[in-house]
């Protein structure tokens, strides 16, 4: 079953999916050391790995797995960065959000727009019952924006990455259908 992406748009934000277009900026995200200090794997050093991450998007959506969405400013159209709802089990009614925004995309409350944004699509159109996000413990300010939107810390994955021979553990978060508070209109 194909999980088609998306498009959506908030009051600053559009949300839509990737594009062959988007492997530079990807690329630029995603090899930023800085960036990606609290990820789950090194930063990119070949830019071919931008076109496998796009394969890879079209892939979960064929397979109906997820969906991976390009995060932009509306009124420009730069590049933010990416959200995703992966996992998606249509059995047991869950799934796992992700995000990464590059630095000059920090504190300005877009990663918690594009999740609510994304978050009401997905508790609609998904009939999602739970919803999963994992944070590295160094870092608060993403745990927040979970904080934000509903979600609740549920326990610490101890020691659970290593990455470039630093080991780091996870925070897990949940967030049920019962606990979500869409925007108001």
């Amino acid at each position: 079953m194909t999980l088609p992406a998306p498009t959506l748009a908030t009051a600053r934000l559009r949300l839509r999916p990737f594009a062959d277009t988007d492997a530079g900026d990807l690329y630029a995200l995603q090899s930023n050391a800085t960036v990606l200090r609290y990820w789950d794997s090194p930063p990119w050093t070949d830019p071919a790995r931008a076109q496998k991450f796009l394969d890879v998007s079209r892939r979960m959506e064929e397979e109906g797995t997820g969906v991976r969405l390009v995060l932009e400013r509306a009124d420009d159209g730069v590049f933010l960065g990416w959200i995703t709802l992966n996992r998606w089990n249509p059995d047991f009614r869950s799934a796992s959000l992700g995000y990464c925004l590059g630095e000059a995309a920090w504190g300005h409350g877009y990663a918690t727009e594009a999740a609510r944004a994304l978050l009401e699509w997905a508790f609609g159109a998904l009939d999602l019952n739970r919803v999963q996000a994992e944070v590295d413990t160094r870092n608060p300010a993403s745990a927040r924006v979970l904080e934000k939107l509903g979600f609740v810390l549920e326990g610490t994955l101890r020691e659970d990455c290593v990455v470039g021979g630093v080991v780091s553990d996870s925070w897990v978060h949940g967030l049920l259908r019962r606990e979500w508070q869409p925007s108001p209109r």
